[in-house]
């Protein structure tokens, strides 16, 4: 018997080519800069889809069938995020340092089983944790999704349990799924504005708040019914300002705004307009043309693949390429070429497989439009399969970082009326007659279909392989091992003065920024990123939740004459080693305290931090901090605290002058006047977990003076003079002629990109005692 005519709705296939674009583009180019919201799309479209499956299934026979259900969505999404999964790992451990390569198998066993936003939730409010990119951070959405899509299936059996099948299968069925989804609906967006504001990197992972977000979405389907009676007219032009409100949140949503609550009703709202919209009348919605002309349609068939690999090309690529044009070019490429050969090779063929196809009966559910009470829907070769959206910003987000990403579409074709009919264009192999035992048929037609499709696969990546690698040649010619060329300054003759510790250390750093090939590093770049603070023997003098004793963070005689304290954040725990170890080396004559907490900027007012611990804790650690300096007074007071712009939690942008004014404002009278020194912590380094590769040299871990740096710097000179103070200046010991190495010698300089090593710190002892003897203060 001919197929059915294929009723198609375009429009959620061209709804997730808006958002999947949006999504790569912001993590490629930052640009938009809300692009991320793309995946509240997603999750919006994944709950309609799953939703209709169980509610067809209600329809149908009075009962979710399970094992069809989960055989669907295993034969759509496993195959080709394992795929993905095997390779990164793989070319994690050709690209990456062995830490950072370890670190990416550990995000790929969390993604692997469905736990990648749980796993990137916690590590983002460790205030420590690297700050590099994982190739496989996307991976969080899928989990949400996935935990969604296991559990939901049962909720609904349970809201329907005490219904009589016939209800069930009446509106009965639609009616608790959706006062389900509502609950569900009004539970998480009370998690989310309560937790938002409290751990906000927690919040926008956690699928607690999120789960409100694919509820929504399982509502419109609920509601099916109701919505198809609602004139044309009027549908139309809800998807329109649905559309229009989507758009307006991917440019009007900053990743420093709090998310998910309340920015994240933006995108869901726009998304359940476009949904609730198009459902009846023609599927191909041809007045909606944004969405529904065939580029917007071919890009949502191919948007799960799209989704899957974009943030690993655009991660290896940031370590291999030198940053351009060319290397935007580039990565686009090579972006598309996997897309296509993943979508043409994997993804159709084992999603159209015949495996399972018994078990799932082939049948393709309908929650856009009313149900057919008296006519139950046909049973039917299936092919919808709702899949994971995922996440990405080409960064991990927490306040004022959040390069968030939207979720991956799934390339399964949107619904279709009851009674039901298919949700792509192609029809699979009718089903075994009652009895028939033979799957061979099903198996050859399955062959004769896809073998064409995965031989263009093969090709497709054999020439899209050449083309990107000329591509490269041409953009940087042929690659020298090790690495590709990137920029390093010009080379610099600088005579190291004996016995001048200065005059040493800046020989080592001008040799750094020239160096060709690592040196033998004691202690080496993987044991320093693997120890980070733990190696800081006054670490637990800046832990939240650890009670601060004097005792413990005082180094030298305690009957030492003359008592320095040495205060901050984690800038200031970073030099605790210089300064511990001049306490030792001073005969007697100096004790040194070293006290503070990481992430707690010594200002009066309160800086956000992403980590919840530490905003609990650092106004009262100020207070200790005080308290303690009174029962022992200061001699001498340095303080060092982190050279970055911040925001109050009341929301204000503090700038560098707003910030050096606030640092003295909390710190006066902690001294005798004119015996507090403000110590500027390095500038930023390069991040190590993303430069440091088997395939690159040094030079691409050297790092410029961020502007914000000096401008903290300047703002911090002009406020200790205003108070008759001292500043001392990090660069002469930390950077070359405005380049900053990651070693010296044969020390490495950082542990990550913003804290200096334990053994880099000690070395800067008798420069720091210099330059507090320069100024009397010593």
């Amino acid at each position: 018997m001919p197929a059915p005519a294929s009723h198609v709705r375009r429009d959620l296939q061209g709804l997730r080519a808006i958002a999947v674009i949006a999504v790569v583009s912001t993590h490629l180019t930052g640009w938009p800069r809300g692009g991320f919201v793309g995946v509240d799309v997603f999750f919006v479209l994944s709950g309609f889809l799953v939703t209709g499956i169980l509610l067809a299934d209600l329809q149908a026979e009075g009962t979710v069938r399970l094992g069809a259900f989960f055989a669907r969505r295993v034969k759509r999404l496993l195959p080709a995020a394992l795929v993905v999964l095997a390779v990164v790992v793989g070319a994690a451990f050709l690209v990456f340092s062995p830490v950072r390569a370890e670190s990416t198998l550990v995000d790929a066993v969390s993604a692997a089983g469905l736990l990648s936003n749980w796993h990137f939730g916690l590590e983002g409010r460790d205030y420590f944790a690297a700050t590099d990119v994982s190739p496989l951070q996307h991976f969080w959405s899928l989990s949400v999704e996935e935990q969604f899509s296991v559990a939901w299936p049962f909720l609904v059996l349970l809201a329907v349990a005490a219904l009589p099948v016939a209800v069930r299968r009446a509106r009965g069925g639609r009616v608790a799924v959706g006062l389900l989804a509502g609950a569900v609906v009004v539970a998480s967006g009370i998690v989310a504005v309560v937790q938002t504001p409290v751990d906000p990197s927690l919040s926008y992972f956690s699928t607690l708040t999120r789960a409100g977000e694919l509820a929504t979405g399982a509502m419109i389907a609920a509601a099916a019914p109701v919505l198809v009676r609602i004139p044309a007219a009027a549908r139309a032009l809800l998807a329109w300002v649905g559309l229009a409100v989507i758009i307006a949140a991917v440019f009007l949503i900053d990743p420093a705004d709090p998310f998910p609550a309340p920015a994240a009703a933006l995108p869901v709202l726009g998304a359940a307009l476009v949904i609730g919209g198009g459902i009846g009348g023609d599927p191909r919605h041809r007045h909606l043309f944004v969405l529904t002309n065939p580029l917007a349609v071919t890009i949502g068939d191919l948007s799960y693949s799209l989704y899957l690999w974009h943030l690993p090309v655009i991660v290896f690529a940031g370590v291999l390429l030198a940053p351009g044009p060319a290397a935007t070019g580039i990565t686009v490429l090579a972006m598309l070429v996997l897309t296509v050969a993943t979508y043409l090779g994997i993804e159709q063929p084992l999603h159209r497989s015949p495996w399972a196809a018994r078990t799932a009966h082939r049948r393709e559910p309908a929650p856009a439009e009313p149900e057919r009470v008296s006519e139950p829907a046909p049973r039917r070769a299936s092919s919808l399969a709702s899949r994971p959206a995922g996440y990405i910003p080409g960064q991990r987000y927490y306040p004022g970082s959040r390069p968030m990403a939207p979720v991956p579409p799934e390339p399964t074709k949107p619904v279709a009326p009851t009674p039901v009919v298919r949700h792509d264009a192609q029809r699979m192999p009718a089903p075994p007659a009652s009895g028939e035992t033979d799957d061979a048929p099903a198996w050859a037609a399955w062959r004769a279909r896809f073998a064409p499709r995965v031989a263009m696969a093969g090709a497709s990546l054999a020439i899209g392989t050449g083309a990107t690698a000329l591509a490269v040649m041409l953009a940087y010619g042929a690659p020298t091992l090790p690495g590709l060329p990137l920029a390093a300054p010009a080379a610099v003759d600088v005579a190291a003065e004996a016995g001048d510790a200065l005059g040493t250390l800046q020989g080592e750093l001008a040799a750094a920024t020239t160096a060709s090939s690592w040196p033998d590093l004691r202690p080496s770049l993987d044991e320093v990123q693997r120890a980070s603070s733990s190696a800081n023997r006054a670490r637990d003098c800046f832990t939240p939740g650890v009670a601060l004793e004097a005792a413990r963070c005082t180094w030298g005689s305690a009957d030492a004459p003359r008592h320095l304290y040495l205060v901050g954040d984690s800038s200031a725990m970073a030099y605790a080693p210089a300064f511990a170890k001049l306490a030792d080396d001073s005969g007697g004559a100096w004790r040194v305290t070293t006290v503070g907490m990481y992430g707690c900027r010594f200002t009066d007012v309160l800086v956000e931090s992403r980590d919840p611990s530490v905003m609990a804790a650092c106004g009262q650690r100020k207070v200790d901090v005080a308290s303690m300096i009174a029962a022992a007074p200061a001699d001498l007071l340095v303080v060092s605290n982190a050279f970055t712009l911040g925001r109050s939690v009341d929301g204000r942008d503090l700038g560098a002058g707003e910030l050096a004014s606030a640092i003295a404002s909390e710190i006066t009278g902690w001294a005798p006047a004119g015996r507090t020194v403000y110590l500027a912590p390095p500038p930023h380094g390069a991040d190590l977990g993303r430069c440091v590769s088997p395939l690159t040299g040094p030079s691409a871990c050297l790092a410029g003076v961020d502007d914000v740096w000096t401008q903290m710097e300047t703002a911090t000179e002009v406020q200790a003079a205003a108070t008759g103070d001292s500043a001392i200046s990090s660069l002469p010991f930390s950077c070359w002629q405005g380049a900053c190495p990651a070693f010296a010698g044969e020390t490495p300089v950082r542990y990550d990109d913003t804290h200096i090593t334990p053994a880099f710190a000690e070395r800067l002892t008798p420069i720091l005692r210099g330059e507090l003897a320069a100024r009397d203060l010593y």
